[in-house]
């Protein structure tokens, strides 16, 4: 006969080893029980049974849970048992349901590789330092719009960088956070993402990245000025390193992003109808690229192949055989100080390529093309700079309408000559 009792703390504490896994039931709800191992452990467990399915399950550990709280908690799962569920099940369900640390693992796997290095490089640092740190443990289904918001505040209002402002790098100091609003939006456009595959691989039904607040971004803008290019270009033609200032002339003259610059190839151009196809693997946009280029252009590819070993495609090699320059920051470091260029970025020469074009007339389609942009509202953060011509035109109309000085005479001058 299966023994039952009234189970409370006495109960439970009082009820003897018998060196065996027996239970003791309770009076009140039925299937209720604490069994009692032969290491002396006690664990309260309902007992049940679904289609036709006799089924265990632990509900906790005494005296974790106290005999009140585990006798509500038996009433409260006897209720949905009543109706049909199986608490069981559903822990079990829980426990195996894909957690963001498998999301982040499935994305990184299959979506990454079709991304270019470096953005596939970006995408994995996202991961691992902004977004598993704070959601690795949580499942799939539990993220909510609320908690995308509070990660994308939290990355929006930066983290404390280490100064190295001074010469010995053992004596730094941290300074305080600097806001990062487009990296927040960066990282919102990468959870959009891979929500969107979460739902396609069934791990839930909806996105909560999707429409994600986005930050207000400041665009940096900085045109180098005619003064400027003129210290800029002295500097290049003394330089040293010519490899490295062939590249910095390349970005001006062009618009082309440094990268694309560093890897560029001797068959890439065509100097009779004097054109650059740059190709998919090095544009951002990820398509075939051709621009027409100046006659100065076509000088510097025909000086380099002058001064490139025969047989070495590579425009600019780097001092790793088979490869291009990998990357030139501490050369621009020095050209900025001696051109007296503070705050100036190799991408700025891009910009001010732009700003060149707009003065010269050139349209915002014309100016989309030449740089690459994918869309057009990209190339719109250059529309401001049209408004010199559009001011002359508005200045025109101006001068046409205003007044015109009349002659006015003097009375009592006139009266005196008569």
């Amino acid at each position: 006969m299966v023994k039952r009792l009234k189970l409370n703390e006495k109960t439970v504490r009082e009820a003897a080893n018998l060196g065996r896994d027996y239970q003791i039931f309770d009076t009140d709800v039925r299937g209720f029980s604490v069994t009692i191992y032969p290491s002396g452990n006690r664990a309260f467990t309902l007992d049940y049974r679904v289609a036709g399915r006799q089924r265990r399950m632990t509900i906790g550990r005494w005296p974790e849970w106290t005999a009140t709280a585990a006798r509500e908690r038996a009433k409260q799962l006897r209720r949905e048992i009543d109706e049909g569920g199986d608490p069981l099940s559903q822990r079990q369900a829980a426990r195996e349901a894909p957690r963001i640390s498998d999301l982040i693992e499935r994305y990184l796997a299959e979506h990454t590789p079709n991304l270019a290095p470096r953005s596939a490089a970006d995408h994995h640092t996202i991961m691992h330092k902004l977004v598993g740190p704070d959601w690795n443990k949580k499942l799939v289904t539990e993220i909510t719009k609320a908690d995308v918001e509070k990660l994308l505040n939290k990355i929006a209002a930066g983290r404390a960088r280490p100064s190295k402002a001074k010469p010995n790098n053992r004596a730094r100091k941290l300074q305080g956070p600097k806001p990062t609003p487009v990296r927040a939006n960066r990282v919102g456009e990468v959870l959009r993402k891979m929500f969107s595959l979460s739902i396609e691989w069934g791990m839930r039904t909806d996105n909560p990245a999707s429409g994600f607040r986005r930050r207000i971004e400041t665009e940096r803008e900085r045109f180098l000025s005619p003064e400027e290019i003129a210290r800029l270009a002295k500097v290049l033609d003394a330089a040293e390193d010519q490899r490295a200032a062939g590249i910095i002339r390349l970005c001006m003259l062009t618009g082309a992003r440094v990268g694309e610059v560093r890897q560029a190839r001797f068959e890439q151009f065509n100097l009779d109808l004097l054109s650059w196809s740059k190709p998919a693997s090095t544009t951002k946009q990820r398509k075939i690229h051709r621009i027409p280029v100046s006659d100065d252009v076509a000088a510097i590819v025909r000086q380099r192949s002058l001064l490139v070993p025969r047989g070495n495609p590579w425009l600019f090699p780097g001092d790793t055989p088979g490869q291009p320059v990998k990357e030139i920051r501490r050369f621009w470091v020095g050209i900025q100080k001696q051109a007296n260029l503070p705050g100036v970025r190799i991408h700025d020469l891009r910009h001010t390529f732009a700003s060149l074009l707009v003065s010269g007339g050139a349209s915002l389609e014309m100016i989309g093309k030449l740089l690459g942009h994918s869309q057009m509202t990209t190339t719109q953060r250059y529309a401001h700079l049209m408004d010199s011509p559009l001011r002359h035109g508005v200045n025109v109309v101006a001068s046409i309408f205003r007044p015109r000085p009349q002659l006015v005479h003097d009375a009592d001058q006139e009266q005196k000559s008569a």
